[in-house]
């Protein structure tokens, strides 16, 4: 068991080890949903969702793995998990607000294939996370991956309004401005030494 408090689990996966920025996992629906504010912040919510029910359940998977001695059947399980969970989100939001679902668009069923996610459960596996850890671990997690979603949206607005060379438009300066946030996070790395 890992004795890491609470506080530093959460403050670790959501800035420190941010997987968007700092792991570089996620970067499909951060780079194509991050245009509009309102977007970026309720896919951040559908993808913490996700991660959280997919941590819970794959600390359960692992912790049956672990009485049946099977752990080679532990990827292909987290990897059933996420996609099923990725099942029951999209049809809540379909059935629920059609607006945002369109919005989403394809990046609402790639979070089936988002390797945050899949990340996320390998990692707790790894730190050999208990419940209560993993559970704040994937809230860490989702709240990075949010707030990732939610500054690059933000400067990505911003954009619009300014007069940017037309060379530099478009995908040019959005990976610009994603690698300037990775920079950025990455001078939280001291804080976890």
């Amino acid at each position: 068991m890992n004795e890491e408090s609470l506080g530093y689990i959460f403050i670790s996966a959501s800035l420190i080890n941010n997987f968007v920025l700092a792991y570089f996992l996620g970067i499909c629906p951060f780079l194509g949903v991050s245009g509009k504010m309102e977007t970026a912040t309720k896919m951040g919510g559908a993808v913490t969702f996700v991660m959280l029910i997919s941590s819970l359940c794959a600390y359960g998977i692992h912790w049956l793995l672990v009485l049946l001695d099977a752990p080679y059947l532990q990827l292909i399980s987290y990897i059933v998990v996420i996609a099923s969970t990725v099942q029951l989100v999209e049809m809540f939001i379909k059935k629920m607000s059609p607006a945002l679902f369109r919005a989403l668009g394809i990046f609402l069923p790639l979070i089936t294939t988002n390797c945050a996610i899949l990340g996320l459960a390998l990692f707790q596996t790894n730190k050999e996370y208990d419940l209560v850890q993993s559970f704040v671990f994937a809230l860490g997690a989702g709240t990075g991956f949010t707030l990732a979603l939610m500054l690059m949206a933000g400067l990505r607005e911003q954009l619009d309004f300014s007069d940017t060379p037309k060379v530099v438009r478009g995908t040019v300066i959005t990976l610009l401005i994603a690698g300037i946030l990775s920079l950025t996070f990455m001078g939280f790395s001291g804080l976890g030494s």
